[in-house]
């Protein structure tokens, strides 16, 4: 495969799931892959590592949970203590972007589209990824 046709994966990371969002190929639209409910942290990595190794994938997002004002609290912390340790299992880069507000637009499109509650906890995480993902795309490869 040229090297030029690869992925990326988007990562709405948290305490109980894990959204996991891939690119296409040209890296133009992302889409959601799956909601990966948390096993361990050994688990969620090898899983994590397989989809990069089955997918070609070259990078991967992770959504940043900044508080409103731009501070880092906790929930950063835990992120990117994921990171250091996902990057145990894969040799790829590990960016990350700013995901204020993306579960909340995730929620909003779900509601509009009229999703009941319990299939809206069903996919919301997935869908966060895919926007993190697509606003990641944008960012990187449209300029």
């Amino acid at each position: 495969m040229d090297n030029s046709y690869y992925r990326v994966m988007g990562i709405d990371y948290g305490d109980v799931r894990i959204g996991i969002a891939l690119s296409d190929v040209t890296r133009f639209i992302a889409s959601g892959y799956e909601n990966y409910t948390r096993v361990n942290i050994d688990a969620d990595c090898k899983h994590i590592a397989d989809i990069v190794a089955n997918n070609n994938v070259k990078c991967i997002v992770i959504g940043l949970p900044l508080n409103m004002d731009g501070s880092v609290g906790i929930r950063v912390e835990k992120t990117y203590e994921f990171a250091s340790i996902l990057s145990k299992y894969t040799d790829v880069k590990i960016d990350y972007l700013d995901e204020r507000l993306t579960s909340v637009s995730a929620e909003k499109i779900l509601i509009s589209a009229d999703v009941s509650r319990k299939k809206r906890k069903n996919v919301l995480d997935k869908l966060s990824a895919t926007i993190i993902l697509q606003d990641y795309l944008d960012s990187n490869y449209r300029k």
